[in-house]
C-alpha cells in the first residue's frame, strides 16, 4: 500500500462526493499520484502545454460551474498556470489547483525542476495549502483538506476563485492506494446564505445596468423595469439583452440623453467607456448611483457609487418586487417609452449603416443571432475575446428573444487562453463559438496541440494585427512606422496556414453570406473548425465606428 496513493485517492474521493466530475493533466513525473487518482475516479483531459491547460481548465468551469482541477509536476510547470490563476481570480472562476512538488530535503541543494512553490500565485488564489509529504499519521486531515479546498473555491466568502494545493511526493511515486479514511457523517456542507429582506427605495426616473452575471432570471428583471418605469440597459453578457431592453446604449449615449436620478449597477462593469462617462456626469449632478455586490468586490473603478448593498442581482430584484414596486405615474412612464424609441432607432441606424459588407461589428451582430439559434436553429454558448471582440458585442449585438449564452475571460481582460478556454467550454459537452481576432488567435496557437474531439468554431477576424489600438491616442500621436512597429503589430504568419497545419478544416470568408454559410457548416462539424473572416483594414474599423456613432446621432437628434 502507497501512503501517497492513498492521500491523493482520498482527495479525489472527497471531491467526487462533493460534485466535481473533470480534471485537466499535463505529463509529468512528480504528480503521478495525482494523475492516477485522478484517472481513476474523473473525466480527464491531458494537455501537454501547462499554460494552455490552465485556460482549458478555466473554460471547463466556465462551462460548468463546478471547480475543474488542473494537475501539473513542479518546477516551471506550475509557474505556467499563473496566467489563468490569474483570470480565475479576477474573473470568480472556481479551480482546485495542484501542483506537485519535491520534498522539503530537494530544496535548496539544485535539484532539477525544484523551485520555491509555496505562495506561488500569492493574492490570486482564495485560498492555499502546502500540506507536505503525505503521512499516514495524518490521514484524518486529508479529507477536510479537500473539503475546504472544494468549499473555498465554490463558496468563498468573495466568491468562486482558484484555490492552489501544493502537493509534495516522494520516491516511488507509483503504487496502490489502500482503504481510504472514512467519511464524516454526517458531512458537513458549506453554503452561502444572504439576507432575502431588504429596503431600498426605488422611486422617480431611473435605469437598471446590467452586466454579466447579472441574475439568472432576466424575465424577473425585466418585470421589475416594466414595474419601475425604467430602462434596463442589457450587456449580452448578462442574458437579459432581450426585447424591451436598451441595446444600444454605447451609442445612445454618446448623444447625451437626459440624466436619470438613480442608476442600479447590477452584475460586471461594461466596457464602454461612453457609458462610464455618461454615468460620471450623472454623479457629478446628483444622481444616486447603487452598486449591487454580492462578492463584496467593490466594484467602482470611476469612484461613483453612493450606496453598495452585498447581496446578490436575483436577491435584489425578487425583494424590489416583492416590496410592491408599483407602477410609475404617467411622466416616469414615458421616461422608459423614450429609451425604447432611442434603442429602436439606433437600431434601425446602426443596421443601414453596417449594410451587408463584412465587417467587425457586423460579424458580432451575426455571431449573436447564429449562437442563439438563428436563422438555422444551431445555438451554441458564445466566447469572445478581449480586446475589440468583447466591445463589439457590447455595443452592437440585437436584443433576442431567447439569447445566447455569453462568456469572456473579463477578469484581468488579456487576450491571453482564448483558444484553450474556448475548447475547455466545448470539452463540457456545449456547441462552442469563439469570436476573436488575429492576434489572439495566434497567442495561444499551443491549444491545438493534440486537439480534442470537440463541437467548437473560431472565427478569427483577420484584420491586420492589434485592433484596439487603432482607436486610442497613440494612433492620433505616433507616425505610422513607430505605431505599427508597437502596436499596430500586424501577424507576418498565415491564420489559415497555421490553422490547417493543425488538421483544422478552414473557411475563408469575405461577404455576410459566405459567413452565414459557413457558420452553418461547421455548426454541423463533430470537431474543431476555423472560420477565417476577411474583414479589411483596421483604419476601415475605426471609420465605420465613428459612422455608425454618427448614424445614431443624427437618427436621435429632435
Amino acid at each position: 500500500m502507497s501512503v501517497q496513493a492513498t492521500f491523493a485517492a482520498t482527495l479525489v474521493d472527497e471531491w467526487v462526493q462533493a460534485g466535481v466530475t473533470d480534471a485537466v493533466i499535463c505529463p509529468g513525473s512528480r504528480s503521478t499520484p495525482m494523475a492516477l487518482a485522478l484517472a481513476a475516479r474523473l473525466h480527464v483531459h491531458v494537455r501537454l502545454d501547462e499554460r494552455s491547460a490552465g485556460f482549458f481548465a478555466l473554460g471547463l468551469s466556465k462551462a460548468t460551474g463546478v471547480p475543474t482541477v488542473i494537475c501539473v509536476t513542479s518546477g516551471t510547470a506550475a509557474a505556467e498556470l499563473h496566467p489563468a490563476v490569474v483570470e480565475a481570480h479576477q474573473g470568480r472562476v472556481p479551480l482546485l489547483v495542484c501542483t506537485a512538488d519535491r520534498p522539503p530535503e530537494l530544496h535548496h541543494v539544485g535539484a532539477s525542476q525544484t523551485i520555491d512553490q509555496v505562495g506561488l500565485f500569492t493574492t490570486s488564489t482564495r485560498w492555499s495549502s502546502d500540506p507536505g509529504v503525505p503521512d499516514e499519521s495524518q490521514a484524518r486531515s486529508w479529507r477536510p483538506l479537500a473539503a475546504r479546498a472544494f468549499a473555498e473555491a465554490r463558496l468563498g466568502p468573495l466568491g468562486p476563485g482558484p484555490v492552489h494545493l501544493n502537493l509534495a511526493f516522494r520516491e516511488p511515486l507509483v503504487g496502490d492506494a489502500g482503504p481510504l479514511p472514512s467519511r464524516p457523517s454526517p458531512g458537513s456542507v458549506a453554503r452561502r446564505s444572504e439576507l432575502a429582506a431588504l429596503d431600498i427605495p426605488l422611486s422617480g426616473r431611473g435605469m437598471i445596468i446590467a452586466g454579466g452575471g447579472a441574475t439568472t432570471d432576466p424575465d424577473s428583471l425585466s418585470l421589475l423595469g416594466q414595474r419601475l418605469g425604467w430602462p434596463i440597459l442589457a450587456d449580452p453578457r448578462s442574458g437579459c439583452r432581450i426585447p424591451g431592453t436598451i441595446a444600444a446604449a454605447d451609442a445612445i449615449v454618446r448623444t447625451q440623453p437626459p440624466r436619470p436620478d438613480t442608476v442600479v449597477l447590477l452584475g460586471e462593469p461594461w466596457l464602454s467607456r461612453a457609458l462610464g462617462e455618461y454615468l460620471e456626469a450623472a454623479a457629478a449632478h446628483g444622481t444616486r448611483i447603487i452598486c449591487v455586490d454580492p462578492w463584496w468586490q467593490w466594484t467602482d473603478p470611476s469612484v461613483i457609487v453612493s450606496e453598495f448593498h452585498h447581496v446578490s442581482g436575483d436577491t435584489f430584484v425578487n425583494a424590489a418586487l416583492v416590496s410592491g414596486a408599483g407602477s410609475p405615474p404617467p411622466g416616469d412612464r414615458q421616461w422608459l417609452e423614450s429609451w425604447q424609441s432611442y434603442d429602436e432607432a439606433a437600431q434601425v441606424a446602426i443596421e443601414q449603416t453596417l449594410g451587408h459588407s463584412l465587417s467587425e461589428p457586423l460579424v458580432a451582430r451575426a455571431l449573436a443571432r447564429h449562437a442563439a439559434g438563428h436563422p438555422a436553429g444551431h445555438a451554441a454558448t458564445l466566447l469572445v475575446s478581449a480586446s475589440m471582440p468583447v466591445r463589439d458585442l457590447e455595443w452592437f449585438a440585437p436584443t433576442l428573444e431567447v439569447p445566447p449564452s455569453v462568456l469572456a475571460n473579463r477578469g484581468a481582460n488579456g487576450i491571453d487562453g482564448v483558444v484553450s478556454t474556448a475548447l475547455g467550454i466545448a470539452a463540457s459537452g456545449r456547441r462552442t463559438v469563439a469570436l476573436l481576432g488575429d492576434l489572439a488567435f495566434l497567442h495561444d496557437v499551443s491549444g491545438l496541440v493534440n486537439l480534442p474531439d470537440v463541437s467548437c468554431t473560431f472565427v478569427v477576424l483577420e484584420n491586420g494585427g492589434g485592433g484596439i489600438f487603432s482607436f486610442l491616442p497613440q494612433a492620433r500621436a505616433l507616425n505610422e512606422m513607430q505605431f505599427e512597429l508597437l502596436f499596430g503589430t500586424p501577424p507576418t504568419t498565415n491564420v489559415s496556414n497555421v490553422a490547417r497545419g493543425f488538421g483544422l478544416e478552414v473557411h475563408e470568408v469575405t461577404t455576410a453570406v459566405e459567413l452565414e454559410l459557413a457558420l452553418d457548416v461547421t455548426a454541423g462539424a463533430t470537431g474543431p473548425s476555423v472560420v477565417v473572416a476577411k474583414v479589411g483594414g483596421r483604419a476601415e474599423n475605426v471609420a465605420l465606428h465613428e459612422a455608425v456613432n454618427q448614424a445614431v446621432l443624427e437618427a436621435l437628434q429632435p
